[in-house]
């Protein structure tokens, strides 16, 4: 696992914490909660990264009246009896990473970045536990500045209160991990086995401009996606490569041919042009070629959430 690649507790006397962050969910499936919820969310300068006003005005004339009661409606399709499908599952990552390190004492927590359990208090327990050095694991495979950027500005929002700040080891984007890539493997072979028809790995889409503002060269992106297909150096930081590298990685391991796996992108919001090809209009595409068992992996999500449960198990049927 990543954490063997980390001395824990090598300063004498200094312990250590184990924090990870995910985005966050509504309290509940309700209207309410979820527009608490998006506005929190979409309020973020690097998830609308536009000018303040006319961000607030998007968020706030366009967004808010409208998308929280369809929002709603999907979240009462996957809601559990535990909560919320993101939150649950995060919590049985955090209970089993506590059984891995039982035997060290190292105390875990999970923290979101938008609702609870937040961030403060996710750090506030482990300051509690006498944690000066803290390892930090967004669970984000793939570095975007709107979700993994996001996340370690938030920590560092939070313990710049600190009169005390912590030692922090913050792991990188694991999208090329192999341990990564062989739980992806592990868990997708059973449905590689039943030979379907093709295999559609699905990540979280982005807005283009963001792929633009990734590239540090200003002359790399060329914003006709045949530059993301292979991770170059020029484009290391770009989201878009990551995940393409993921899939190749992954339909390698499981000696996928090229031709029988391709790569979409889902959950656009707003009329910007976003990250192509998009995953619905794919899969009608795939359908109109004869394509009819289609095997759809979701791999820059950690934990089943909204986008991976109903966007792709219930909308996408």
């Amino acid at each position: 696992m990543w954490y063997n690649n980390f001395k824990i507790n090598e300063i004498k006397n200094m312990k250590t914490g184990i924090l990870l962050i995910n985005l966050g969910t509504p309290d509940s499936p309700s209207t309410p909660d979820v527009r608490i919820y998006l506005r929190e969310l979409l309020s973020c300068e690097r998830v609308i990264d536009i000018n303040p006003v006319a961000r607030w005005l998007v968020l706030n004339l366009l967004i808010l009246p409208f998308r929280p009661r369809k929002s709603a409606k999907a979240y009462k399709k996957i809601w559990m009896d535990e909560g919320s499908p993101l939150l649950v599952f995060s919590e049985k990552l955090k209970t089993a990473l506590l059984e891995e390190f039982a035997e060290k004492d190292i105390p875990i927590e999970l923290g979101m970045q938008c609702r609870k359990p937040s961030l403060k208090t996710a750090i506030g327990k482990l300051r509690g536990q006498n944690c000066d050095q803290i390892i930090v694991l967004p669970l984000y495979p793939q570095y975007a500045s709107s979700s993994y950027g996001a996340a370690i500005e938030d920590l560092y929002k939070v313990v710049l209160n600190d009169w005390n700040i912590p030692y922090l080891q913050i792991i990188p984007p694991f999208f090329s991990d192999s341990r990564f890539i062989d739980a992806w493997a592990k868990i997708g072979l059973p449905y590689i086995e039943k030979k379907p028809d093709h295999v559609l790995f699905s990540f979280h889409g982005l807005p283009l401009r963001h792929l633009q503002k990734s590239d540090y060269t200003g002359k790399w992106c060329k914003n006709n996606y045949s530059c993301c297909k292979e991770l170059i150096d020029e484009n290391r930081n770009c989201y878009s490569a990551q995940c393409y590298q993921t899939a190749k990685l992954i339909a390698q391991s499981l000696k996928i041919e090229e031709e029988k796996w391709s790569v979409s992108f889902q959950s656009r919001l707003g009329r910007d042009e976003w990250v192509k090809p998009y995953t619905e209009p794919h899969l009608k595409e795939l359908a109109e070629r004869g394509m009819k068992r289609v095997v759809v992996f979701c791999p820059s999500f950690v934990a089943d959430c909204l986008e991976t449960i109903e966007e792709i198990g219930i909308s996408a049927c």
